[in-house]
């Protein structure tokens, strides 16, 4: 198992920092007795109240691109407190990932309401996901049938003989796909907007684009 050993203390002061440290040397020590592949070591001072910090954030991005499978951690205060520890579990989970605890030997524990609250925000982000797309659909279906829209005229390349644009809008695919839009409905939602493109053309442009975005951070590492 491929994991990311992250690290977390609240303050910044020289006890803190080999608070650090000895978390690092004992999780890795967990990891490499287990038999498990530490891929990425990440160390913050923050506030566990923030579920905006860097390091964690990073270490979501890994699950997603499905390079990493879980994150070891010390204990569930070090991942997070109050909303904000549900909050990123949530995001580990809808990316396939798992937690571990080294206090708890194996995966981290949550109490029942915890699971519930957690299944609620599933609940609750699928059907935000659907409004969102039916509203799009609606919208594109009133403008082409109710309006008399005709998105073919406002593409670029029309005047001066130009060939009609048929490449993907690579940042609407990217922010539908952000929006929860799977590539089959992006594709439907493009080809009522005039682009004539298949569920696989919107499938390859978004990887290009995240093939783009791992360089770009690869060089900004260097």
């Amino acid at each position: 198992m491929r994991v990311i050993v992250y690290a977390r203390v609240s303050t910044e002061n020289d006890r803190q920092e080999t608070s650090l440290e000895r978390q690092v040397a004992e999780l890795v020590a967990f990891a490499e007795t287990c038999g498990w592949q530490v891929v990425r070591t990440i160390m913050e001072q923050d506030s566990g109240f923030n579920d905006d910090r860097e390091g964690f954030i990073n270490a979501l991005e890994m699950l997603r691109r499905k390079r990493a499978d879980c994150i070891l951690v010390q204990d569930d205060s070090r991942l997070g407190r109050g909303n904000a520890k549900l909050a990123l579990l949530y995001q580990v989970q809808k990316y396939g990932g798992l937690v571990y605890s080294l206090e708890e030997q194996g995966p981290l524990g949550l109490t029942e309401l915890e699971q519930m609250v957690l299944q609620v925000l599933g609940v609750v982000e699928e059907y935000q996901r659907r409004l969102v797309n039916r509203k799009i659909s609606r919208g594109v279906r009133r403008a082409i049938q109710e309006k008399g829209y005709q998105p073919e005229k406002n593409l670029a390349n029309q005047s001066g003989g130009g060939r009609s644009r048929i490449d993907a809008p690579v940042a609407e695919i990217v922010r539908l796909r952000q929006r929860g839009l799977t590539f089959h409905e992006i594709a439907l939602t493009l080809r009522g907007m005039g682009y004539r493109v298949s569920k696989a053309t919107v499938h390859r442009r978004f990887q290009e684009w995240e093939a783009k975005q791992t360089s770009v951070n690869d060089i900004s590492r260097a």
